[in-house]
C-alpha cells in the first residue's frame, strides 16, 4: 500500500496526463489533484476540467490558473535580458516555461496538503530533470511520482491502447493517421517532435506548422515596427504600451503572418542523446533582434562582451533545469543591473521569414557619440595620431614572440 494518499498532476488533459490521471488512481490510489496552466497555449482549457472531473477528481482538487502575464514579465522578459540561446538557435520556449510550472506545482501542493507532485515527463527527455530541479529546489521532502520511469506504456500506441481500454477521449490524432506529434505550446514558442521528425533527413510537412505561414506565401511587402525598451523589457508595439503577455502575444501575431521564427533543430539532451524538434517562435525572434539592437547603443562594449560570455553558461542552466539555483539567481543580478541603461526604441522591418533593423536611438543613455563616430573632420574630437602607441603596444607580445623564432630559425 503506497504511503502517498494525495498528489497534485500537472495536467493537460492530452493523451500521456490523461492516461496518468487514470493510472494514479489505480497504481496509488490516492487522491489526485489537477493543475492546468494557462502559459497562452491558445487552447481551450475547460475541457480539462470536464475530464477531471468524469474521472472523479473533486472540483475544489481541480486548478486551472491564468499564468500568461507572470510567464512572460517574471521569466521570459528576464531570459531575454540576457540574449538567450542554447546551442546557438534555441529560443528556450519549453525550457523557461518548466520552473514556473514547478513554482505552481509546489504552491498547490502546499495549499492541498497533498505528498507528493506528478508530471508526464518521460524518461528520456529534458522535462523531467527540469519539473523535479524545480520542485526540490522549493520543497526539498517533496515526493515525485514519474510515471513514464515506473509503467511499461512506453509508446504513443501502447498509450493511445491504455486510453481506449479506459474510455479515455483521445483529441488530436494526426490527420493521416497515427499518433500526434509530442507538443508543447505556450506564449513563447510552440514544438513538435515525433513521428517522420525522429528521421532527422526528413523536412518537416507544411502542414505541420501552426502559428507562421512559410516565408514563402509571407506577404510581399514588408512591415515596420517600432519596439519601445525600458530597462532591457520591452514596454510598447508601434507606441502603445500593454501588458507583457499581450506584448508577446501581438509579436507572435505580426511575426507569424511574415513567416518569421521557425527552427528545425538537432540539439544535445541533458540525458546524453541527440533529439530533433520543430520550433515557431515568431515573437521571441523578434524581441531578441530588436534587444540587441538597443544594447548596441546603450551598453558598454566590455559589458556587452561580458554578457555575452556569459550567456551560454546561462542558458544551460535554464536548459538543464537550473532556475531555481543560487548560480542563476545570482547571473540574474548581474545581468539585471547591466539593464538599467537599456532604454529605448529600436525600428525594424519584417519580411518574408527576416527581422531587419532600421533604426535605434536613446535619448538618455545612447553611448552613441556621431561627434567622434563620424567620417568627416569631428573638430579634434578624435586624435587619430592615438592609435598608433595603442596598436604597438598591443603588437608587442607578437613581436617579441616573432623576434625569438627568427633567432631560432
Amino acid at each position: 500500500m503506497s504511503d502517498i494518499k494525495k498528489a497534485v498532476l500537472a495536467y493537460s488533459g492530452g493523451l500521456d496526463t490523461s492516461v496518468i490521471l487514470k493510472w494514479l488512481q489505480d497504481t496509488y490510489q490516492c487522491e489526485v489533484v489537477t493543475f492546468t496552466a494557462d502559459l497562452g497555449q491558445g487552447e481551450e482549457l475547460e475541457p480539462a476540467r470536464s475530464k477531471a472531473l468524469k474521472f472523479g477528481i473533486k472540483p475544489e482538487n481541480i486548478f486551472i490558473d491564468d499564468l500568461r502575464e507572470e510567464f512572460v514579465r517574471d521569466f521570459v522578459f528576464p531570459m531575454f535580458r540576457a540574449n538567450t540561446v542554447y546551442e546557438g538557435e534555441y529560443l528556450l520556449g519549453t525550457s523557461i516555461a518548466r520552473p514556473l510550472i514547478a513554482k505552481r506545482l509546489i504552491d498547490i501542493t502546499n495549499l492541498t496538503s497533498a505528498d507528493a507532485i506528478s508530471h508526464g515527463a518521460t524518461g528520456k527527455g529534458n522535462d523531467q530533470v527540469r519539473f523535479e530541479l524545480g520542485a526540490y529546489a522549493l520543497k526539498p521532502g517533496i515526493k515525485v511520482i514519474a510515471p513514464w520511469r515506473e509503467w511499461d506504456l512506453l509508446s504513443r500506441e501502447k498509450l493511445l491502447g491504455y486510453a481506449e481500454q479506459h474510455g479515455i477521449p483521445v483529441e488530436m490524432k494526426h490527420k493521416e493517421g497515427g499518433s500526434p506529434y509530442s507538443m508543447d505550446a505556450n506564449l513563447l514558442h510552440i514544438s513538435y517532435e515525433g513521428r517522420h521528425l525522429e528521421n532527422p533527413a526528413a523536412e518537416a510537412e507544411e502542414s505541420m506548422w501552426r502559428w507562421t505561414v512559410s516565408p514563402e506565401a509571407a506577404p510581399d511587402k514588408a512591415e515596420y515596427l517600432d519596439l519601445e525598451f525600458e530597462k532591457g523589457d520591452l514596454v510598447s508595439i508601434n507606441g502603445q504600451r500593454m501588458a507583457a503577455h499581450e506584448l508577446l502575444a501581438l509579436l507572435n501575431q505580426l511575426g507569424g503572418q511574415h513567416g518569421i521564427g521557425r527552427l528545425d533543430l538537432v540539439e544535445n539532451r541533458y540525458v546524453g542523446m541527440k533529439s530533433r524538434g520543430c520550433y515557431e517562435t515568431p515573437g521571441g525572434t523578434i524581441l531578441l533582434r530588436a534587444h540587441r539592437a538597443i544594447e548596441s547603443i546603450t551598453l558598454d562594449r566590455e559589458v556587452a562582451h561580458l554578457k555575452d560570455d556569459l550567456m551560454p553558461r546561462y542558458a544551460s542552466l535554464i536548459y538543464n533545469g537550473y532556475w531555481w539555483s543560487p548560480e542563476r539567481r545570482a547571473l540574474q543580478t548581474l545581468i539585471d543591473q547591466t539593464q538599467l541603461s537599456v532604454n529605448g526604441w529600436v525600428r525594424l522591418k519584417l519580411y518574408k521569414g527576416n527581422v531587419i533593423i532600421c533604426g535605434r536611438d536613446s535619448k538618455t543613455d545612447s553611448l552613441f557619440d556621431s561627434t567622434i563616430a563620424t567620417f568627416e573632420d569631428d573638430a579634434g574630437a578624435y586624435d587619430q595620431k592615438d592609435a598608433g602607441g595603442f596598436i604597438k603596444l598591443n603588437a608587442l607580445r607578437m613581436r617579441i614572440a616573432a623576434n625569438l623564432a627568427a633567432r631560432k630559425a
